[in-house]
């Protein structure tokens, strides 16, 4: 059992805390964390979730999670990255670049991007979690989204979301190639 905090509609502790899916089947707001990881390359890794997932399984998707009880939303973010893909995330980078808001789902979502510099035979994914991952372009990503293609869970993202997002991504690529803006 997975334990989450209650949040009310403008994200402040309730002190009520929750299983994580009784909490998602009735519909209370709660608080999860997730993050976009960019190789040197300016190349963003997603994960394909197992096909045993209950939510989206088989799906491709950036990497987070929940925000346990207790748990801050960068102590969620480093564990779910440590858990899912067996590497460490440089701390110095944590820093929020949004919180995102979703009436659909009824959560926070504390949103980070970090630079890293591994290949893909260095994860160690958690079967139980990730089926594989893969380094796709900005551009791809933004494809797929514009398609509507159902394999990749932010193509059904609220209107709006991934091109904020995308547009977030271009300029940590800019920053990562050391290219002008």
């Amino acid at each position: 059992m997975e334990l989450v905090d209650i949040v009310d509609e403008n994200n402040n502790l309730t002190g009520e805390v929750e299983d994580r899916w009784e909490a998602y089947e009735k519909g209370l707001w709660r608080r999860v964390a997730s993050c976009w990881i960019m190789n040197e390359k300016g190349e963003i890794l997603l994960q394909k979730r197992a096909i045993t997932k209950k939510k989206n399984p088989g799906k491709w998707a950036k990497t987070g999670g929940q925000i346990d009880t207790k748990e801050s939303a960068e102590e969620a973010i480093f564990r779910e990255v440590k858990e899912e893909l067996g590497i460490e995330i440089p701390k110095e980078q944590i820093k929020v670049v949004e919180i995102k808001k979703s009436t659909l789902n009824k959560h926070f979502a504390y949103n980070y991007i970090f630079t890293v510099d591994y290949n893909i035979e260095e994860y160690l994914l958690q079967k139980e979690e990730v089926e594989e991952v893969k380094y796709f372009t900005i551009e791809e990503i933004e494809k797929v989204s514009n398609e509507k293609n159902l394999n990749y869970v932010f193509s059904t993202w609220q209107e709006g979301d991934i091109e904020k997002e995308i547009k977030l991504l271009k300029e940590k690529r800019k920053e990562v190639l050391g290219e002008k803006c």
